[in-house]
């Protein structure tokens, strides 16, 4: 099936969902993909990573790329951040192409990679002062940033002083200081405990919300991935192409409860749907070895 910015009809919008993706598809084009493929060199032979692949996202666009795995999400990120070349293809931000990385486009890993010898002001002052600011000026503005994430009073403190998540929200404000237009986050969230994880996404929809930027999120997390975004991209595997676009019918502003809305359910469904074809499922078949006699029987 090829991408689409119309909802699958197995999905149903209300009226004022329905409103704001006409709304968002009037806004104009951030980043354009025309025709991406990367292949890999490896001692097997050459793999596929990515073939022809081709959207659009939208200014102030939040959108999620989901798929199996080995289905090219982390080279993809990596291509659209500037930080891996395609084979082919072409990547356009507001119709330049892009070659390389570039300030307007900001990076957040999954890995904690904050300057342990820094602290957190510090941290967020370093990509500042490599524009050029000068320290009072670069100092203002990463409290500012700090202030945003809720970190304003550990400025002072260490990466080491910081729980996981405090530590990926210095990571976004070292991000967000640099002005991006957008924000791509390679699974931010992937090694936090499940509530750090609910409170971090709640501070991600609160940033996003003020602040101008588009984000490109990716995800192995249905329930984060539906929560957060306008826009789901799947992928499929073997090679890494588009799968569905999907627009995401749970309204805005988002709230936990929701998990558990028709929409929501639908939705994750469906996802279930792409990346695991229930035919796929049934097939499966694990190999079973016996360790031990126990002397009763498991179901």
């Amino acid at each position: 099936m090829p991408p689409s910015l119309e909802l699958p009809s197995y999905l149903s919008q209300s009226p004022e969902v329905s409103e704001r993706f006409e709304k968002l598809r009037n806004r104009p084009v951030k980043l354009k993909v025309e025709n991406l493929s990367k292949k890999f060199d490896t001692p097997n032979g050459e793999i596929s990573a990515l073939n022809k692949i081709n959207f659009q996202i939208f200014r102030r666009e939040f959108i999620s790329v989901i798929g199996p795995s080995g289905c090219g999400k982390t080279t993809l990120i990596r291509i659209l951040a500037g930080l891996d070349f395609p084979t082919s293809g072409n990547v356009f931000l507001e119709g330049r192409k892009m070659e390389g990385p570039g300030a307007e486009r900001g990076m957040v890993f999954q890995d904690y990679t904050l300057f342990p010898w820094l602290s957190v002001k510090k941290n967020v002052m370093f990509g500042l002062e490599i524009k050029g600011l000068g320290k009072l000026k670069a100092e203002a503005e990463a409290m500012e940033w700090l202030d945003i994430v809720g970190l304003g009073k550990f400025a002072d403190a260490y990466p080491e002083q910081l729980s996981g998540g405090m530590k990926q929200r210095v990571a976004i404000a070292r991000s967000l200081a640099n002005r991006p237009e957008i924000l791509f986050l390679d699974e931010p969230f992937g090694a936090l405990d499940a509530q750090t994880r609910s409170s971090m996404q709640a501070y991600l929809l609160k940033i996003w919300q003020n602040v101008d930027v588009t984000v490109f999120f990716v995800t192995h997390d249905l329930d984060e991935a539906i929560y957060l975004s306008d826009r789901i991209l799947v992928l499929r595997a073997n090679p890494g192409e588009i799968d569905e676009l999907i627009e995401v019918p749970v309204p805005r502003p988002r709230a936990p409860g929701q998990f558990l809305t028709p929409e929501f359910l639908a939705t994750k469904k469906r996802l279930e749907e792409l990346i695991r074809p229930p035919e796929l499922a049934q097939n499966d078949e694990f190999p079973m070895v016996r360790l031990t006699e126990v002397g009763d029987e498991v179901e």
